[in-house]
């Protein structure tokens, strides 16, 4: 951990001088310090795989760039250590900003706090730090899961067997949780027959494999609520490889070009997901950092709201990328929360 702590600084110092030259002459009309240039920012992330996390990061980068900012990606292994780390690294190289993609909030209040002590501005994405001085940009993920399970209701009714793919400890799979609980307890023929999830390096491979055991134990089950699109794609890695993809209906969160692929391909069981435009929220994010750097006001909490996704809408418009779905919807590439008129906007 040591040695990986001194290379990974090293990197990163050399990192932001080769920016700051590029991007020293400022932002045209922008307040200071975004009129000189130079301002340093962190991305911080405890998860990176997954075509999710790495659209997010694109849209920060995007947006980052346009502000002139030099960003600092952290790449996320799944290691609270490792995160805990890497932000008290961020701090070292004297960013003035950072943003924290995710984590467990039981690690990370201490070294936050030591960020926020230093004067470094926060942003949290999808992990709650309990902090008033942080502000938390979600994707409403309450109604991510009211709108994946409304139409689950419409397509299948309100009595049937499910299946459940959940770990408990991550901000929006816990916000999710929650609508998933209530659901129950409101449709008493809905029966939880299965509960299983991983969350890894390899989570759609390791839930692949949950999903085998839980599928064959239970052969009754006809609807799986995976509320993260890893998740719905270890679920119907497994249908597929059971045998069972006909009979089996699979609701999710978020979207990917991946994830469209495989929504639309013939006698796919994953019929819906509700999303947000990952790139959207990773620029969202990096411009709430922006404004608070230059002291402005930025609410508490950041939402952006989501559109419902389903498989028969995807195919009647032909979609097959998120660039199509973007020229298709266009309010699924746009997000007017937290900006200014001196931010650029048009980043896709």
């Amino acid at each position: 951990m040591k040695t990986f702590s001194r290379l990974a600084l090293s990197a990163a110092a050399i990192s932001f001088v080769a920016l700051g030259a590029a991007n020293a002459e400022g932002l045209a009309g922008a307040p200071a310090p975004f009129d000189k240039g130079g301002v340093k920012l962190a991305l911080i992330s405890y998860i990176s795989a997954g075509d999710f996390f790495q659209a997010y990061q694109a849209g920060a980068e995007a947006q980052a760039k346009a502000l002139g900012i030099d960003l600092r990606i952290f790449p996320g292994r799944q290691n609270a250590a490792e995160q805990r780390e890497q932000i008290l690294q961020a701090v070292n190289l004297g960013v003035q900003g950072i943003v924290v993609d995710h984590g467990l909030p039981e690690s990370l209040g201490d070294v936050v706090q030591q960020a926020l002590d230093k004067g470094v501005k926060v942003v949290a994405f999808d992990v709650n730090l309990n902090n008033p001085k942080i502000p938390q940009v979600e994707q409403s993920d309450h109604e991510l899961a009211r709108q994946a399970l409304e139409q689950a209701v419409k397509e299948n009714g309100t009595n049937f067997n499910a299946g459940y793919v959940y770990v408990a400890g991550f901000a929006p799979l816990d916000r999710r949780n929650e609508v998933w609980e209530t659901f129950k307890a409101d449709n008493k023929g809905v029966v939880e027959k299965a509960r299983f999830g991983n969350v890894s390096d390899t989570t759609a491979t390791s839930t692949a494999d949950q999903a085998k055991a839980a599928l064959t134990a239970n052969p009754d089950i006809s609807v799986v609520f995976a509320p993260y699109d890893e998740f719905a794609r270890g679920v119907k890695l497994a249908a597929n490889d059971l045998g069972i993809a006909p009979k089996l209906k699979i609701y999710s969160a978020d979207v990917s070009t991946a994830d469209i692929q495989e929504i639309t391909e013939e006698g796919s069981p994953w019929v819906a997901t509700v999303a947000t435009n990952p790139a959207v929220v990773g620029a969202v994010s990096i411009r709430a950092a922006a404004l608070q750097i230059a002291g402005e006001d930025v609410p508490h909490n950041i939402t952006v709201k989501p559109t419902l996704l389903t498989q028969e809408a995807l195919r009647s418009a032909n979609v097959k990328t998120i660039e199509d779905l973007a020229k298709k919807l266009p309010e699924f590439n746009t997000s007017d929360v937290v900006t200014a008129p001196w931010i650029p906007a048009k980043l896709f």
